[in-house]
């Protein structure tokens, strides 16, 4: 806890060199993501997970009470639903996650997390919790937490939503 304290002063690095300037603000979030998905990837492999798929097994234990559509998930996880779709085959081929027509509605399809993939999202989560505490010691908690809120409010503002004529 004491690394937190000291950084709490910490401020983001700055670009030194043009080298590495974008003015493009996708080019910039693109490459800070690959960063992240490297410290998230590295500090999941144990598990056998990636972080796509620890974020998806993430989504559905909490919403294990009223398991999500295809097209609810898809839409939680600001994905397509053919690339979520990419994403569930392996999980539902190694029995961590299952997919079901609603009870509901025949054309739909809940999709749930089994025994199995619970059990793995549980032994993930702490080396899931190391990368993200490994995050806040560098960035800062607060700094942390004001990117995690701007980035969220970039995904769900429907104004930015790729609208198709």
């Amino acid at each position: 806890m004491h690394m937190l304290v000291a950084l709490s002063g910490w401020r983001p690095m700055t670009v030194r060199s043009t080298k590495y300037e974008s003015q493009c603000n996708a080019t910039a979030m693109r490459k800070a993501s690959r960063r992240l998905t490297a410290l998230y990837d590295s500090t999941l492999e144990s598990s056998g997970l990636r972080s796509t798929q620890y974020a998806i097994l993430s989504e559905l234990n909490r919403l294990s009470d009223d398991p999500p559509t295809l097209r609810e998930l898809a839409d939680i996880l600001v994905m397509d639903r053919s690339s979520l779709g990419h994403n569930l085959r392996p999980l539902e081929r190694d029995g961590l996650i299952a997919m079901h027509k609603s009870t509901e509605d025949k054309r739909c399809i809940n999709i749930l997390l089994t025994e199995s993939g619970k059990s793995r999202f549980d032994e993930a989560t702490p080396l899931w919790r190391n990368a993200q505490n490994r995050f806040k010691a560098v960035y800062g908690m607060k700094e942390a937490a004001t990117l995690r809120a701007t980035l969220l409010g970039i995904a769900y503002d429907d104004r930015l939503a790729v609208v198709r004529y």
